[in-house]
């Protein structure tokens, strides 16, 4: 899917689901960059074209998303484990085991961090946006909307039959300016119908709130591993628009990584990259260049 929009040439690897998509741009230190839901590789396009001339940039597509092969549930569990397997995979593939920058926002910071917990050794920089990789801040509710599509048929109904999910995010996830028209149709493009909803819906399904829930050892144990990456570089950057990943996870965040760097912007949604990307960007260039990557 060549665009002005998304000036890239995909790779793929496979995987016994199906295909993996990603991109691969760029030479030097590799800059990890894990995407979360609704959205897909194009939401780091403008990332991917500032770093590539200094960085090698590495985004995945999940399965289930962007330009991955969509499998059904019978081939494909879409649990968090399988995420975190094949992010192992695609950067093992890649011969990527060392001086790793991640880049993680929604749910890739959970996938991503799960990774790092792994190989804490491999990591070396760390930016996050709006996302978390611990479980839900004992001060936040779960929001109402994903409490509806996580445990009803019409929650259901709607992200697989409606697009609701995805609709609403391009909608909602953005604060201080509408997405463009062409923007916004690239995040719907690869979800244009119900077998192709199937990872959204999964996605918000499978969050895991309590011990009862597949991936609570994951997102657990993720938690308690945050203290190895005491003194790697990090950098918060943080739209306070966001209705889900929000102060509360932003404060969790700072607890876990108090010598992070923190930027927020009070009228910024979810989508902190659309939103103000023109500011966010120079700052995580700025940053990886503040703290380089010593052999």
């Amino acid at each position: 899917m060549v665009s002005a929009l998304y000036p890239f040439v995909g790779h793929f690897l496979d995987r016994s689901a199906g295909k993996l998509h990603y991109l691969d741009e760029g030479s030097g230190d590799p800059v990890v960059m894990v995407h979360g839901n609704p959205t897909w590789s194009f939401y780091f396009r403008n990332l991917v074209l500032t770093l590539r001339d200094k960085h090698r940039c590495i985004v995945p597509d999940h399965i289930g998303c962007g330009l991955s092969d969509k499998p059904p549930t019978t081939s494909y569990d879409y649990s968090l484990k399988s995420r975190v397997d094949d992010l192992e995979a695609l950067l093992d593939h890649l011969g990527v085991r060392e001086n790793i920058t991640l880049v993680v926002q929604d749910w890739g910071g959970m996938i991503g961090m799960a990774y790092a917990a792994r190989h804490p050794e491999r990591i070396k920089r760390i930016v996050a946006t709006n996302t978390g990789a611990f479980p839900l801040p004992k001060s936040k509710p779960f929001p109402w909307s994903l409490w509806l599509g996580r445990n009803t048929r019409l929650g259901a109904w709607l992200i697989l039959k409606k697009n609701a999910f995805c609709r609403v995010a391009a909608k909602w996830c953005v604060t201080r300016k509408k997405l463009p028209a062409d923007v916004r149709e690239m995040y719907l493009k690869p979800y244009d119908s119900p077998e192709h909803r199937v990872a959204v819906l999964k996605f918000v399904q499978t969050i895991p709130l309590s011990e009862r829930d597949p991936g609570w050892d994951i997102v657990s144990d993720t938690a308690l591993s945050l203290s190895k990456f005491a003194n790697v570089p990090t950098l918060l950057l943080w739209g306070m628009r966001d209705f889900v990943f929000d102060r509360h996870f932003l404060a969790d965040w700072q607890r876990y990584f108090p010598h992070a760097e923190t930027h927020t912007w009070p009228d910024c949604g979810h989508y902190l990259l659309e939103d103000a990307g023109e500011e966010a960007i120079p700052m995580i260039r700025e940053f990886l260049a503040k703290h380089p990557i010593t052999p």
